[in-house]
């Protein structure tokens, strides 16, 4: 069991390192854009990194799963998984910005990517609240 834990805790870090690192990098991959007027290292870096934490974002959400059955799913983690899922939303539509980003379309503002960005780092506090507190 603690080496699931701890599958789940260092997928759980990649993953989320990506969830706030993407819409970030994708503010200044837009800068390079307009600057080259072509597709840059930026951008390359940006969908590897998307890429590489899509495998650990299924890995952290399997293991997450086991846990939360091993202990019979009790309410805080059935809250957990809920907003687990609104982050799994957040990271499959940041997957559509980095498409369109790809093909050359930079439709967000700066400003909408960093509020976007602040939405998923407020989901996280919340599940960690759920995690340490156990309130249910």
């Amino acid at each position: 069991m603690d080496w699931i834990k701890i599958i789940h805790i260092l997928t759980v870090m990649g993953w989320m390192t990506s969830i706030f690192a993407v819409p970030r990098a994708m503010i200044y991959w837009r800068r390079e854009w307009d600057r080259l007027g072509e597709f840059g290292p930026l951008g390359d870096l940006t969908i590897r990194l998307y890429r590489f934490s899509a495998g650990l974002a299924v890995i952290a959400i399997l293991t997450g799963l086991w846990l939360a059955w091993t202990l019979g799913f009790p309410v805080w983690s059935l809250v957990k998984l809920g907003v687990v899922t609104l982050i799994a939303v957040h990271y499959i539509w940041t997957g559509r910005l980095v498409i369109r980003a790809r093909a050359g379309r930079f439709e967000e503002s700066d400003f909408y990517l960093r509020v976007f960005n602040e939405i998923s780092v407020i989901a996280v506090i919340g599940v960690l609240w759920l995690v340490v507190t156990r309130p249910f």
